[in-house]
């Protein structure tokens, strides 16, 4: 969801027995479709006999500021149709807003998904078990011949709807075009923060690592290998990639991917953060979200940054400006600023140290926690992670801090990676590290 504190919401999911059919079933508290259409679910199938696993690059379109989103076109359905969508590694759960009817639904780019009547996904189906799992609801069957989900959102926007089955086109590398089976949500009732403005995408495409996830999916077939990739240009658009085929050999930062309790979070473990000279903490569980515009530290970590940005703007001639609502926090100089290169020297760099036998380390300089307002004045793109509703000890990289690195998600590899790149160009073979 554009915007989004932090999606943070992944789900498990078993695919290739569902798959192989894709018809029902039903969340604790959610209802069922308003008209449902008979559930009768032959998916079509992929023909992956002769195929080798290959990859597919896709341009990214939007920035941090002011849209806060990336997102892409996909093109789905029998003959294909595009839609804008939302590229978040930070849930599992794929969706369009979709005319079964809509109950509730904002103005979206094109035309609403419509779901064909013989594409419903049955509640008995491993599928919806773990759909339901991952969104932490009760599996319970109120309407056999459906499944219906609800998924939350940290900025309190959802989605509720039922599973449906249809095709995702892809345009392999080696130069195949690929239709795919894939299951998703038929989102007709949508709750979002401000539903009377036009939303910049039609629904959310979840890239998580559970099996509910399009890139689990895609694997089952042999389409992909289990990995995702994106580099979020500072100035708007860039590239995402599913497969490993991108993947450079070397000059990469790696790190082992650590699970956090229950869920199915993208965390490179624990790490400790240091301000310029200052430490905020060690040990600190940390998550990596695409679909997370802004960069959220848990409590005291937060505290203790912003305490040590104001000490350190004491001694500039820096004033805190109260007149733009951007961000929670802002600056202005003698003149009003251009880019965040004019007030970047006023700021230090926050490196985290991660601690997983590789000792890897992400550096986040200032014009990775900045933006420049249209007023001219510089704001703090690190904010409040308990303000936003996240867990107290969380602390969230989002896509401010993502921004001019490839981040890779090597999900076969158990690790996730990164580097400094140009997101500008997409690659047409291994992707060229800066």
């Amino acid at each position: 969801m554009g915007g989004k504190g932090a999606a943070l919401l992944v789900a498990v999911l078993v695919a290739t027995a569902v798959l192989a059919a894709i018809p029902s079933c039903s969340a604790a508290a959610t209802t069922t479709l308003p008209k449902k259409p008979k559930a009768s679910a032959s998916q079509p199938s992929a023909d992956t006999s002769r195929r080798a696993p290959s990859s597919v690059v896709f341009p990214l379109y939007g920035d941090v500021y002011p849209h806060g989103i990336y997102y892409a076109t996909m093109n789905i359905g029998n003959p294909p149709k595009p839609y804008f969508m939302d590229v978040d590694t930070g849930s599992d759960i794929t969706w369009l807003q979709c005319d079964a009817p809509c109950q509730r639904c904002s103005k979206v780019p094109h035309p609403l998904y419509q779901p064909a009547k013989n594409r419903l996904i049955p509640c008995e189906s491993p599928l919806c078990h773990a759909v339901h799992a991952s969104t932490h609801q009760k599996h319970t069957c109120e309407s056999p011949k459906q499944c219906d989900y609800e998924v939350q959102y940290a900025d309190h926007g959802s989605s509720l709807g039922v599973l449906v089955a249809d095709t995702l086109v892809l345009s392999l590398v080696n130069g195949s075009a690929v239709p795919t089976p894939i299951a998703f949500g038929c989102g007709y009732d949508q709750l979002f923060r401000k539903p009377e403005e036009p939303m910049p995408t039609d629904g959310v495409l979840g890239l998580g690592f559970g099996k509910a996830s399009i890139l689990s999916q895609l694997r089952s077939w042999g389409v992909i290998r289990n990995v995702v990739g994106h580099c979020l240009s500072s100035k708007g658009g860039g590239y995402f990639f599913l497969g490993d085929d991108l993947v450079p050999p070397s000059g990469i930062t790696w790190s082992p991917k650590i699970r956090i309790g229950d869920s199915n979070y993208y965390s490179p473990g624990p790490a400790s953060f240091v301000l310029g000279s200052q430490s905020l903490g060690s040990k600190l569980p940390v998550v990596l979200d695409s679909g997370s515009s802004y960069t959220y530290l848990g409590f005291q970590p937060y505290q203790d940054f912003f305490s040590a940005i104001k000490r350190d703007l004491s001694r500039q001639p820096l004033k805190e400006t109260f007149d733009d609502n951007s961000l929670p926090w802002c600056w202005k100089g003698q003149k009003p600023f251009k880019t965040v290169l004019d007030v970047n020297k006023y700021f230090k760099p926050l490196v985290l140290s991660f601690g997983n036998g590789r000792k890897a380390r992400m550096e986040i300089p200032p014009e990775n926690y900045l933006i420049v307002t249209k007023k001219g004045n510089a704001c703090l793109g690190i904010l409040n992670g308990t303000e936003a509703g996240l867990h107290h000890d969380l602390n969230v990289i989002g896509d401010i801090s993502l921004q001019n690195l490839v981040v890779i998600y090597d999900n076969e590899k158990q690790l996730l990676g990164w580097a400094r790149a140009n997101c500008d160009r997409l690659p047409k073979s291994r992707i060229s590290l800066v």
